[in-house]
């Protein structure tokens, strides 16, 4: 045998002899990167149900209309204040907002009795009372109370002011 064959052999023995290393680097690389998409996936479609697919109703629910009950005009109210000798008087326009417009029955059915203590409470006052907030507040507690002690049906929850003049 020549030379050359010889060594052809010997290398082709060599060659064999050795194990071939098997090629895990290409299919470890697909298997990482298939595996860190199917997460990626996972948690896109997660982050898409809770973001876009929560219940309506679980949302809270803002009204920018405030609730008011059934309100219950009354006519105006004419009085002179107790300070300088009657000087003073008061126009006064409240409203009534009730718990049950069934009530608006036995409102009218007490008018006459609610205007007659409405007045006693108004003709005490005098103008110092009056004029500040907080009076004016002391007065809308001070006619639900009152009002409140006459009434059965429906219980009134509070008093406007819609013209409140004093000269």
């Amino acid at each position: 045998m020549s030379k050359g064959k010889k060594d052809e052999l010997d290398d082709a023995e060599q060659l064999d002899e050795k194990p071939q290393p098997k090629k895990k680097g290409p299919l470890l690389k697909w298997i990482l990167i298939i595996s860190v998409v199917l997460v990626l996936l996972t948690g896109g479609a997660g982050a898409g149900y809770y973001f876009f697919m929560k219940p309506v109703a679980k949302k809270p629910v803002v009204q920018n209309q405030p609730v008011i009950g059934t309100v219950y005009p009354m006519e105006p109210f004419i009085i002179n204040l107790q300070d300088n000798q009657g000087e003073r008087y008061l126009k006064l326009i409240m409203q009534l907002e009730i718990s049950d417009p069934l009530g608006v029955k036995e409102l009218d059915l007490l008018k006459p009795k609610m205007r007659d203590n409405i007045l006693d409470l108004l003709s005490a006052k005098t103008y110092k009372e009056l004029m500040d907030v907080g009076g004016k507040q002391r007065l809308r507690e001070e006619v639900v109370m009152r009002l409140n002690s006459i009434v059965s049906t429906a219980k009134i929850s509070k008093v406007y002011f819609t013209e409140f003049v004093v000269q």
